[in-house]
């Protein structure tokens, strides 16, 4: 018999060996650049696909990219097992939303994972060449430090938030870097920014030459889920600081 579509489960596309690594992820969001910069981490690092996320309450849909097929809902990893990845290329209805969440931070905790990096846009009429973060006091500090700005405040929704919130309660520490974003188009100039922000704090080696370079090329693979993300923050209230 057919078994039963899951709530929401991480499902193994391939056997690998994490070291306790830590995680960026990356949602649809203003100016796409939480998928934008994770797809362009996973690119540069050679990371590999060693999951999907399956449950009910993703919509059925898939993606295609240069003509070829692949989950919307991806988990990578790198060669070394210390850095993962996870990259969603739908837009995400509240509804199982916490399903989702609890799949993730079960996943990230069977894993060894202490820490968790939201990549996210802010939507703006235009970018400020700054990051910005949100994370506990003492790790405020030390990215200060390092260039990026602290939250005055604000609130984060959707499954960003989500897991921020159910970070607080579980043994694994959650981050955001955020971003000013263009409200309506994939923001390749902003994603670059998040990834130096990551390779300043983290020590990390991230070349974003191409994402200043290839605008137009990513502006236009893009530009149907920007549409997406328009329509769905009509419809849902968005991020704010």
């Amino acid at each position: 018999m057919q078994k039963e579509f899951p709530e929401a489960e991480v499902f193994k596309t391939k056997k690998v060996g994490l070291k306790n690594p830590i995680i960026f992820a990356g949602f649809v969001g203003a100016g796409l650049v939480g998928p934008v910069a994770i797809n362009h981490i996973i690119e540069k690092l050679e990371m590999e696909e060693i999951g999907v996320m399956r449950s009910k309450y993703l919509p059925p849909s898939t993606v295609f990219m240069r003509g070829r097929l692949r989950h919307p809902f991806r988990f990578y990893a790198n060669q070394e097992g210390t850095i993962c990845a996870i990259i969603c290329e739908i837009t995400l209805k509240l509804e199982g939303l916490y399903c989702l969440v609890s799949s993730i931070l079960d996943w990230a905790a069977q894993k060894g994972s202490k820490e968790i990096v939201i990549l996210d846009g802010v939507a703006n009429t235009e970018h400020d060449n700054k990051a910005y973060c949100a994370a506990e006091e003492d790790l405020v500090r030390t990215m200060a430090d390092k260039d990026i700005s602290m939250i005055p405040q604000g609130f984060i929704t959707g499954i960003p938030g989500g897991i921020l919130n159910e970070c607080l309660v579980r043994e694994i520490q959650g981050v955001t870097l955020l971003v000013k974003a263009d409200k309506t188009e994939p923001d390749s100039t902003a994603a670059a920014t998040l990834i130096e922000a990551l390779n300043r704090f983290y020590e990390m080696d991230i070349d974003t030459t191409e994402l200043q370079e290839d605008k137009e090329r990513i502006s236009s693979e893009l530009s149907g889920l920007s549409q997406k993300y328009v329509e769905h923050r009509e419809e849902n209230s968005g991020m704010y600081m």
